[in-house]
């Protein structure tokens, strides 16, 4: 018995073709498709490990891992172990904190936000009483600076976690469905944790962050100490003063002299820190830009982007002064550079 193919049929149904619009929703914040070329001189290049070689491929837009609240510790030192809870045997704030609120913790239960801990390269508050240990530490984008956390008891870092890494007066999302007394609850607790936890700041200053973890990759190790020069100097050209010592806090008299001697000087400040792994190591150079509230463009209008923090990846150092005519002194985002961002409320932005 032979087999025979089995003829396929040559009818077709016609179906008229239709043409559907592709409605375009642009971002919620401006943009501009690239970072304009420099009109000034800057760093050249440095030269990376040719077996770590930069990903030019893959579309930067949505890299960013989304977090709730950005932890930035003071540490004052500008390079640091793979894992930064190995830090000096273990003994540091990032492993007490990635203790305290990691996957699996067991002193908070869920709800429990997603925090991000890193370590910066900028100092620490001196304590009035030297000898005690001390650290300090950034929140974003709560835009709070916290400068006593005592590890020696515990004390302020259980309250820094339950003023405002648990929740806060906002909540975060995965708390909505909370029933409201539930929800009162929460926040008076975190009211009174905040009140217990001395000194804390507004932070005012334009926050550069860029990884230079040499002791997790090459690359954010070579590329971030140049980007860290040219972002200092040319936001200098700009008339935005560098701070790079401590932040400072005095009794109550003392703050009030401060604050009043502060308003009297006029402009923008910003600080330019290394910061440790922040995830796409592929991407150096990578840069975190957080513009705090209020901050004002040249005309005297709000900058769009005040409260947020925008991730740029793939940042040489021929983009610096771009970033910072686009993104801190225009509000703009730069398309090409951008890994993502995060809102004052905690919305993850994306193109």
């Amino acid at each position: 018995m032979s087999l025979r193919p089995i003829a396929r049929s040559t009818w077709r149904l016609r179906v008229p073709r239709r043409h559907y619009a592709i409605s375009y929703k642009p971002p919620p914040f401006p943009t501009t498709p690239t970072c304009p070329n420099p009109t000034c001189t800057c760093s050249a290049m440095p030269e990376l490990p040719s077996s770590l070689p930069i990903d030019y491929k893959t579309a930067l837009n949505g890299t960013m891992a989304p977090y709730a609240e950005q932890v930035l510790i003071c540490t004052g030192q500008e390079d640091w172990s793979s894992r930064i809870e190995d830090e000096n045997s273990g003994d540091n704030m990032a492993a007490v904190l990635k203790k305290l609120v990691g996957r699996g913790s067991m002193y908070y239960t869920d709800p429990l936000p997603n925090v991000s801990v890193a370590n910066s390269s900028f100092p620490s508050t001196v304590p009035a009483r030297e000898e005690i240990q001390n650290s300090s530490a950034y929140l974003f984008p709560s835009f709070k600076y916290i400068p006593f956390l005592s590890r020696d008891p515990l004390g302020s870092v259980h309250e820094l976690i339950k003023g405002y890494l648990l929740s806060d007066s906002r909540l975060n999302f995965s708390q909505d469905n909370l029933p409201q007394i539930q929800k009162d609850r929460l926040v008076r607790s975190n009211e009174e944790s905040r009140a217990k936890l001395y000194g804390v700041q507004d932070v005012k200053d334009v926050m550069v962050l860029i990884c230079g973890h040499g002791g997790r990759d090459a690359r954010c190790g070579v590329i971030g100490p140049v980007l860290k020069q040219d972002f200092e100097r040319l936001l200098e050209r700009q008339d935005i003063r560098i701070r790079d010592g401590p932040v400072v806090v005095k009794g109550p008299k003392e703050d009030e002299e401060k604050k009043t001697l502060e308003e009297e000087e006029p402009g923008e400040r910003a600080r330019v820190g290394l910061i440790s792994h922040i995830g796409g190591h592929k991407f150096a150079g990578n840069v975190i830009l957080y513009i705090p509230p209020g901050m004002r463009m040249a005309d005297g209008k709000e900058n769009p982007l005040a409260g947020c923090g925008i991730w740029y990846g793939r940042v040489e150092p021929k983009h610096v002064e771009g970033i910072v005519k686009e993104t801190v002194l225009g509000g703009r985002v730069i398309e090409d550079l951008f890994r993502g961002g995060i809102t004052r409320g905690g919305e993850i932005l994306k193109l």
